[in-house]
């Protein structure tokens, strides 16, 4: 809606990962290479937590991107999964036809399938999202996975991406045998306040901006106190901020901007000067759609 009026190709601050907009700021860029290396190098399991909307996805995304020709990637998005749903969720990444098999004939046919993949130089590498909602019998069921292998390699990379939660299932002495496969383990921290102005400037110019600084200082500040450093908040606020100015007809963002998207946002107001009655954003819209049609 506004992307014509800032000079942008696309919208810069949409919270669906898209990797052409990482930011290896903050240690993102260190924590990718690592895990990078682990799994192409690792023998074990690879742990990623962080807070909700701190980039996890988006490491997860970029991590399939950038492993390298020859690494087969499958992906486990629905954590309610069962033991025995999972090993036929797995079986169909591979293009496996389970239906109607027992458990042990889908691990027999899986252990089969890599098997053929590693004898023709394949690596098979499990992205597993949201994993801290996995009942802890999954996790079990996901870490005998780990046990296929040949005299010199495993057939299976694994990679549990989860929120802290995972860490609390982990410490449980049931886990004991998942949570000692564990070779790598890295943390997302939330974005630092002197970060964030680097973060929208490398955003807005991957959208296709080109003028001078977006944000004003002011604007960047409240972005900060509103967001908590939350990756997907920031990138909240930013967008709503981005409509308010242009709802003004404003070639900037100002920090009244920020505070009608903290206020619409219900993000914690608490110590945010000027946080008085807002204009609410259906009203912005309205304004907007009707520039658009004048």
């Amino acid at each position: 809606m506004y992307q014509q009026h800032f000079g942008l190709h696309q919208a810069p601050f949409g919270i669906t990962p898209n990797p052409a907009f990482f930011y290896s700021g903050n240690t993102r860029g260190e924590i990718l290479s690592a895990l990078l290396y682990a799994v192409t190098q690792g023998e074990g399991i690879v742990k990623v937590t962080g807070e909700v909307g701190c980039g996890k996805t988006m490491l997860c995304r970029m991590l399939a991107a950038r492993l390298p020709r020859g690494v087969d990637v499958l992906y486990l998005v629905n954590p309610t999964l069962g033991p025995q749903e999972v090993l036929h969720a797995i079986a169909a990444e591979l293009g496996l036809d389970t239906n109607g098999r027992r458990s042990d004939e889908v691990l027999r046919a899986l252990h089969a399938e890599l098997i053929a993949r590693h004898a023709a130089a394949h690596r098979v590498v499990l992205l597993v999202e949201e994993a801290q909602a996995m009942p802890l019998e999954t996790l079990e069921a996901i870490r005998l996975l780990t046990n296929l292998e040949t005299a010199s390699s495993k057939l299976l990379q694994i990679v549990l991406f989860g929120q802290p939660e995972l860490d609390e299932h982990l410490a449980l002495p049931r886990m004991r045998q998942l949570r000692e496969r564990i070779t790598h383990s890295f943390k997302v921290p939330p974005m630092p306040r002197d970060q964030i102005p680097y973060f929208l400037s490398h955003r807005l110019r991957a959208a296709g901006y080109q003028g001078p600084e977006l944000f004003s200082r002011g604007a960047v500040k409240l972005i900060a106190r509103g967001s908590q450093g939350i990756v997907r908040r920031i990138n909240v606020l930013a967008d709503k901020s981005l409509m308010a100015a242009y709802a003004e007809d404003l070639p900037y963002v100002n920090s009244y901007h920020v505070r009608q998207a903290i206020e619409d946002s219900r993000y914690s107001c608490a110590a945010i000067p000027g946080n008085r009655s807002m204009i609410v954003f259906d009203k912005l819209l309205a304004t907007c759609f009707r520039r658009r049609t004048t």
